[in-house]
């Protein structure tokens, strides 16, 4: 196996398929809709991950979600500890990534550079 794909690497991408499908599924709060679980990043001793996610909506919407899935963490660790064959469950801690909207945001800003060079060498 490479080097670079380590085991940290291999929890990580398995507490991130199985939380997505825990939050799809088994969690039964109406205040968490369309939540993306976008990357988690594992300490190296395994004790807490923080979790990347994005949510459809506002700042209020991103703010509630975050609030509610910290609430949470205690039951989707135990549900997390059923699925996963590990001595001891990481800690979660939920973060909002703003890497997608970052991302968009110069996507637009880069289509805007492209077209206003375009339209001045029309002239």
């Amino acid at each position: 196996m490479p080097k670079d794909y380590s085991r940290g690497r291999r929890i990580a991408d398995q507490i991130q398929r199985e939380l997505s499908e825990i939050i799809r599924l088994e969690l039964k709060d109406p205040r968490v809709n369309l939540v993306t679980i976008t990357d988690v990043e594992v300490t190296q001793d395994n004790a807490h991950c923080k979790v990347f996610f994005t949510v459809l909506g506002d700042v209020e919407q991103q703010k509630m979600t975050t609030k509610t899935l910290e609430g949470a963490s205690g039951f989707l660790r135990s549900a997390l500890a059923k699925r996963l064959q590990l001595r001891t469950v990481p800690q979660l801690h939920f973060h909002y990534d703003i890497s997608i909207e970052r991302g968009v945001r110069l996507s637009q800003l880069i289509d805007v550079a492209v077209s206003g060079s375009s339209g001045n060498t029309t002239q």
